[in-house]
């Protein structure tokens, strides 16, 4: 038997698979505090790009997955003018008592009450109140 030692090794050992949660307490690990869409948001950017690619006559990168995205996003994206999109984000940026991530879910989700979005995302409970969580999801539908 040899008594070598080994080097440590160069990277730490990553967390464990399922560690973030967007429950009653966010827990997005790595994502905490990272600028986050709403897929009204996703949809403008990657049309734009997918539109200046097409244009430079660079589009060869266009994948499956690719397309499946930008189909999802036609989909579920409730804003389609741009002018509205840049509103809604003005509008939930005005709201600082909110994570990055509630104001993009909020936006994306678009939902008719308080209680309804209160109960999809959790983590609002105790951030805003009934009243003025309805009334910011009032003037997100005067955008629709």
């Amino acid at each position: 038997m040899s008594d070598q030692k080994h080097a440590p090794t160069s990277r730490s050992k990553p967390p464990p698979a399922g560690e973030e949660e967007a429950g009653a307490v966010l827990k997005l690990g790595e994502f905490q505090d990272v600028d986050t869409l709403t897929l009204s948001e996703a949809s403008l950017v990657i049309n734009a790009l997918m539109a200046k690619r097409r244009k430079d006559r660079k589009d060869r990168n266009e994948t499956d997955a690719l397309n499946q995205t930008l189909d999802y996003l036609d989909a579920f994206a409730r804003f389609k003018a741009k002018e509205n999109v840049e509103a809604v984000e003005r509008l939930l940026s005005t709201h600082k008592e909110l994570s990055k991530f509630e104001r993009a879910q909020i936006g994306s989700l678009c939902c008719d009450t308080a209680d309804e979005c209160k109960t999809l995302i959790p983590s609002l409970a105790d951030k805003i109140s009934d009243e003025d969580l309805q009334e910011l999801l009032d003037e997100l539908e005067k955008l629709l």
